[in-house]
């Protein structure tokens, strides 16, 4: 009688991303208050598997590994500007967001408002993020980076290998997993970089796992990726 399989790498192919200098970056979505840190209004969701994974203290070791070895960063964040509240079609997850008033900025030209607030940086990351090694895109709207100029800028500086990790993991970085791969990028997950929001009847994150698995060229622990990028 044939085993069951135990783990995804027993029916799924591990192709495999070899980090190399020069063409590979660190691409991180939604490093923000409102996702990460307890004063954040999506906490009492995703605050339990943010936890779990360790999620901040991962995130951490990816821009520290990336700033020692001068991998490139790239951030995507997610604003949303008053005019974009006149939206008159939205899914469920953006009509919550819209409710609850995650991510919001006074306005595209102004940052009035915007320290400390939930589209801020979480606060242990913010020295990280602002450093010149960092090139912020423009804000992403939904949850892929099919309305920034995330594509552009990593294509300007010649890369095409992406370690990607942020929040959230079955929504926004999934959704740049797609399209950057439909995009030509390789992509390897940082799966314990990420966290999703717990729910009555479901595990986001242990959702995007599978999706992870499924999809992109390799899924690994932080600590596996950082040895990776220190060799």
């Amino acid at each position: 009688m044939t085993a069951e399989p135990q783990h995804y790498d027993d029916v799924l192919p591990n192709p495999g991303v070899e980090i190399t200098p020069g063409n590979t970056a660190v691409v991180i979505t939604d490093p923000q208050v409102d996702f990460l840190s307890e004063d954040g209004v999506t906490w009492h969701i995703v605050g339990p598997s943010v936890e779990k994974k360790e999620t901040v203290a991962n995130l951490k070791k990816l821009l520290e590994a990336a700033h020692a070895t001068g991998t490139p960063v790239f951030v995507s964040p997610h604003y949303y500007y008053p005019t974009d509240h006149g939206w008159k079609c939205s899914g469920a997850f953006e009509t919550m967001m819209h409710a609850i008033n995650m991510f919001d900025r006074k306005g595209a030209l102004t940052v009035e408002g915007f320290e400390g607030s939930g589209a801020d940086w979480e606060a242990t990351m913010k020295p990280l993020i602002e450093h010149d090694n960092v090139v912020i895109s423009s804000p992403h709207k939904v949850f892929s980076p099919k309305a920034n100029d995330l594509s552009l800028q990593l294509r300007k500086r010649c890369i095409d290998k992406i370690i990607l990790a942020g929040m959230s993991a079955n929504l926004c970085v999934k959704a740049h997993m797609r399209d950057l791969i439909e995009d030509g990028f390789e992509i390897a997950i940082a799966k314990d970089a990420t966290a999703g929001a717990m729910l009555p009847k479901g595990d986001s994150y242990e959702a995007a796992l599978l999706n992870f698995h499924m999809i992109a060229s390799s899924v690994q622990t932080t600590d596996d990726l950082v040895s990776q990028m220190q060799a």
